[in-house]
C-alpha cells in the first residue's frame, strides 16, 4: 500500500504542511512547481517568506493562524519569485494536535490550469476537424493538378515556336510549387522514428541554424536545465518544430540585430494534457522580444494558412503543433508586444503515438 507522503507527492494539487511556528515542513512536488520554489530551500523558513510580494497570500495565513476551521479563499492572485502571477483557490486547515504539536495545511489548486485544460480539450477538437477538412480539400486539389502539369507538359512538346515554351514552364513550375504546398498541407504519415535523445542537442542544432541563418545578429539566451533525463522522440521532427516556431521569431523582427530569443528548459510533474495526467513533462519556452502576435490572430494561429505575414504561408506554427501532439504533446502561446512565449510540453515517460 503507499505511502501517505507517496500519495501527496502524486497530487495535482499543491500541498504544503506548516508548524505552529509557521515554518514550512513539508511541500510537494505540485507546490513547488506553482510557486516555482524548491523543496531545500523552502523547509524551515516562515510561510510569509514564501511569497513576500504576494498580499493575499499574506492575509490569507493571518486569517487561517487567527481562526480555528477551514478557510476557504477563492480566485486569489499569487506572484512567485518568478514573476509570473498565477490565480489560485486557497484552503487552509488547522492540523489535530500531535503529542503538544499544532499548525496549517494549506492546499493550492491552480484555477488557471483547469481553465486552460477546457480551452485546450476544446481547442485540439476544433483543430482536429479543421485539419481533416484541409486534408480532404488537399487531396481534391492534388488531383486535377496533376492533370494540368500533364496537360502542360504534352503542350510543351507540341509547340512549334520555342520561345512560347517558357509560358508553359511557368505552368509546371507554378504547378509543381502548389503540389509542394498541398503536400504540407497533408503533412507526414510516417511513423515516428523514437529514440532516445538530449533535448539540449536538439535545441543547439536549432540555434546554430539561426545563427547563421541570421548572420550571427540575433541574441539567444539559453537557460537550461542540466538535469533534465532524455526523452524519446523523433530527433528530426522535433528539431523542425523547435526551428519553426523560433524562425517565425526571427522573421517577425524588424531587424535581426534587435531580435533575442530566449531558449528555456524546465521539467514539470503532474501535468495534465488532453485527458492523460503525466507524473512528469518536459517543458520547453522559446520566447521573444518581437512585436506580438496581433490579438484578433492569437486563437488560430495553429489552423494552416492563417499568418499575420504577407509572405507567409501559414504553415510552420501547424506543423510544429502537428509534431509536437504527435509526441504526445501540447504546444502553447501567449503573445503581447515585446513579449511572445510558446511552451512545448512532452511526456518524458514512454508513449504511443497520437494521430490527427
Amino acid at each position: 500500500m503507499a505511502s501517505s507522503t507517496n500519495i501527496v507527492d502524486s497530487l495535482s494539487t499543491g500541498v504544503i504542511v506548516l508548524n505552529a511556528s509557521v515554518e514550512i515542513t513539508a511541500i510537494n512536488p505540485a507546490a513547488q512547481d506553482m510557486l516555482h520554489v524548491s523543496a531545500a530551500r523552502s523547509l524551515g523558513s516562515s510561510a510569509f517568506d514564501l511569497l513576500p510580494r504576494s498580499s493575499e497570500w499574506t492575509a490569507t495565513l493571518k486569517q487561517a493562524l487567527e481562526g480555528s476551521g477551514t478557510t476557504v479563499r477563492r480566485n486569489i492572485t499569487l506572484l512567485p519569485v518568478s514573476g509570473q502571477e498565477i490565480h489560485v483557490d486557497l484552503f487552509t486547515s488547522r492540523l489535530q494536535p500531535d503529542e503538544g504539536q499544532s499548525g496549517l495545511i494549506i492546499e493550492i489548486q491552480p484555477v488557471d490550469r483547469l481553465l486552460q485544460i477546457s480551452r485546450d480539450q476544446s481547442m485540439r477538437q476544433a483543430q482536429q476537424s479543421t485539419r481533416a477538412v484541409i486534408r480532404a480539400l488537399a487531396h481534391e486539389i492534388k488531383n486535377p493538378l496533376g492533370g494540368v502539369r500533364g496537360a502542360a507538359q504534352l503542350l510543351d512538346r507540341e509547340l512549334a515556336d520555342p520561345s512560347l515554351s517558357e509560358y508553359t514552364g511557368i505552368i509546371i513550375q507554378e504547378a509543381d510549387r502548389l503540389r509542394d504546398l498541398v503536400d504540407r498541407l497533408l503533412g507526414s504519415h510516417t511513423q515516428l522514428d523514437l529514440a532516445s535523445l538530449n533535448i539540449h542537442e536538439v535545441m543547439e542544432h536549432v540555434r546554430n541554424l539561426l545563427t547563421a541563418e541570421s548572420d550571427r545578429q540575433v541574441v539567444f539566451v539559453r537557460d537550461y536545465d542540466p538535469s533534465l533525463p532524455e526523452l524519446a522522440g523523433d530527433r528530426t521532427q522535433l528539431v523542425q518544430a523547435i526551428l519553426n516556431i523560433s524562425r517565425n521569431a526571427l522573421q517577425a523582427a524588424e531587424d535581426p540585430a534587435d531580435c533575442a530569443i530566449i531558449l528555456r528548459t524546465r521539467s514539470q510533474r503532474q501535468f495534465t494534457i488532453g485527458t492523460v495526467r503525466h507524473r512528469l513533462v518536459l517543458r520547453v519556452d522559446i520566447i521573444d522580444n518581437g512585436p506580438g502576435i496581433p490579438e484578433e490572430l492569437q486563437h488560430a494561429i495553429f489552423i494552416p494558412m492563417v499568418t499575420g505575414r504577407a509572405d507567409g504561408t501559414g504553415l510552420g506554427l501547424a506543423i510544429a503543433q502537428t509534431i509536437v501532439n504527435r509526441h504526445g504533446g501540447l504546444l502553447e502561446c501567449e503573445s503581447e508586444p515585446g513579449h511572445t512565449r510558446f511552451t512545448l510540453y512532452l511526456p518524458m515517460e514512454q508513449h504511443d503515438e497520437e494521430t490527427g
